[in-house]
């Protein structure tokens, strides 16, 4: 996912490349009908390691990032935010 990422245009800070933070967390998540989750079974509720990443990168380069991150995820649906720096 990181170097998705980055190859896009993400993580980048001054001078500085491969910029991120991550931590370990637990994901739950319930696969409805017709879903077909890359860990666990659809209908039941999973609970699953997964890591928290951020990046930064410009404005202008979110369609990139974002396809980039769907191209990479695992996940049939992956869960992110994007936030804008003021």
């Amino acid at each position: 996912m990181r170097n998705a990422l980055f190859e896009a245009g993400a993580g980048r800070i001054g001078k500085y490349e491969h910029c991120s933070w991550y931590t370990q967390g637990t994901g739950t998540f319930l696969g409805g009908e017709g879903t077909t989750p890359a860990r666990g079974e659809a209908g039941r509720e999973q609970r699953i390691a997964e890591l928290r990443l951020e990046t930064v990168f410009p404005e202008e380069l979110q369609e990139d990032v974002i396809a980039a991150l769907r191209r990479a995820h695992p996940y049939e649906e992956p869960a992110f935010d994007v936030y804008a720096l003021l």
